[in-house]
């Protein structure tokens, strides 16, 4: 017995829509996905033309020099410190400068990880937040973040955020 075969044929797929569903699918990940923004330090760069700068002799006195080496140990005019001490070693050396002429000094190693720079880095500018913060919570009896634009210059006239970076050492 032989069975013939029919001859059907197959139906095709309707692909139409599968470009607008994957674009749609696209869209929906693209718009519901967090990207994690790029880390940075915000500072301000001096001008371009020099003329405009003036040079200030600093007292040794007047400067605090910390220094990140490449293992990570943080040291603080030659002592070492932990990062739990540097909010607090920095606001005490700002608040006794009774002048605005002080300057922090910031010295890194090659092989400082960038976790550990970035952390000192914050709890510097913590600290002069902290100090700010004083400030106005005794002068004005509010918080920086409420201060006029007159109230915060005078507190920035006397807390300046001075943080000088020196090139790298090591190799």
């Amino acid at each position: 017995m032989r069975f013939r075969r029919r001859n059907t044929e197959i139906p095709g797929l309707n692909t139409t829509s599968t470009a607008d569903i994957s674009f749609m699918l696209l869209v929906f990940f693209l718009v519901t996905s967090s990207m994690d923004p790029d880390k940075g330090l915000p500072r301000q760069l001096p001008p371009l033309d020099n003329e405009s700068q003036k040079e200030v002799d600093i007292s040794r006195s007047n400067v605090m020099q910390i220094r990140l080496d490449g293992h990570d140990s943080l040291w603080i005019d030659g002592k070492t410190v932990s990062f739990a001490a540097l909010q607090g070693q920095v606001e005490s050396f700002v608040a006794s400068r009774q002048t605005e002429q002080y300057v922090v000094g910031v010295q890194t190693d090659r092989h400082t990880s960038y976790a550990a720079y970035f952390q000192m880095q914050n709890t510097i500018v913590a600290a002069f937040h902290a100090l700010r913060e004083k400030m106005a919570m005794q002068r004005y009896g509010h918080r920086f973040s409420q201060c006029t634009q007159e109230e915060r210059d005078v507190i920035i006239k006397r807390y300046p955020l001075r943080v000088s970076e020196a090139q790298p050492t090591g190799e």
